[in-house]
C-alpha cells in the first residue's frame, strides 16, 4: 500500500487525521484553532496556506475537508430571508467550499450537512453522497453529504439503522437535540470515528 501525504482540512479535532496517520500515511490537520489531538501534526492556520502542499513544498496525495457549514446547510435557510447580511455571508462560504473541492490536489472530499439549492447553485452541483453515522456503526442519525473528486462512494462498513431507528428521536438524534452552549457548535463539528475509519481504510487504500 502506498504511503499518502493527506490534507485534512478545517479540522481541530484530529479524528480524521489520526485515522490516516494510525494506518500508516502521513497526515496533517489544517484549522483556525489549536487541535484537540495535538501529538499529530496540525497546521493551525488559514487552510488556503497549505493548499499547494506542506512547508517544504511536498504536494498532497489526497485531501478532505470540513468547511463550516452554518450559512449553507438547510436547516438554516430561512434566516437567508431574515436577518441582514446573511446572502453574503452565504456566497462567501459557498465560494470557500467551492475553493476547497476544486483545490489543485488529485483526489477531494468536501463534506457537508445538507445544503440548500441557492448555496448549490454556487458551489456547481449536488453532493455525491449522502452517509449516515448508522451506516458505519454509530446508532445516531445524522445526514452528511459528500462531494467528491477523484474518489469512490464510501461503502457501509457495519449498518445498524434498524436499531438506529428504534431508539427514541433524542437519542438518535443526539447532536441535533444537544443543549445550547458555547461548545455545541464543536460538538456537532467532530466526525464519527467510525466514518474516519471508513475513510482512511477505503480512501487510503487508492493508488
Amino acid at each position: 500500500m502506498k504511503r499518502l501525504r493527506v490534507l485534512v482540512g478545517c479540522e481541530y479535532s484530529g479524528t480524521v487525521r489520526d485515522a490516516f496517520t494510525a494506518r500508516g500515511h502521513i497526515a496533517m490537520s489544517c484549522d483556525t484553532l489549536p487541535s484537540d489531538a495535538p501529538n499529530g501534526m496540525h497546521y493551525q492556520g488559514d487552510v488556503r496556506d497549505v493548499l499547494a502542499g506542506d512547508h517544504d513544498g511536498r504536494p498532497w496525495d489526497l485531501a478532505i475537508f470540513h468547511p463550516p457549514c452554518t450559512y449553507l446547510t438547510n436547516a438554516g435557510v430561512r434566516w437567508l430571508h431574515t436577518q441582514p447580511g446573511r446572502w453574503d455571508l452565504m456566497r462567501e462560504g459557498a465560494e470557500f467550499f467551492r475553493l476547497l473541492l476544486e483545490a489543485p490536489i488529485a483526489r477531494v472530499a468536501v463534506e457537508n450537512p445538507v445544503m440548500h439549492g441557492y448555496a448549490r447553485e454556487v458551489v456547481g452541483r449536488r453532493a455525491d453522497q449522502v452517509v449516515q453515522p448508522y451506516h458505519f456503526g454509530h446508532l445516531e442519525s445524522k445526514a452528511t453529504g459528500l462531494w467528491l473528486r477523484g474518489l469512490p462512494k464510501l461503502v457501509a462498513t457495519d449498518d445498524v439503522k434498524a436499531a438506529t431507528m428504534a431508539l427514541p428521536a433524542r437519542e438518535r438524534g443526539r447532536i441535533h437535540y444537544a443543549s445550547p452552549g458555547p461548545d455545541r457548535w464543536k460538538l456537532r463539528s467532530v466526525t464519527y470515528a467510525g466514518i474516519a475509519a471508513a475513510m482512511a481504510d477505503q480512501w487510503g487504500g487508492i493508488e
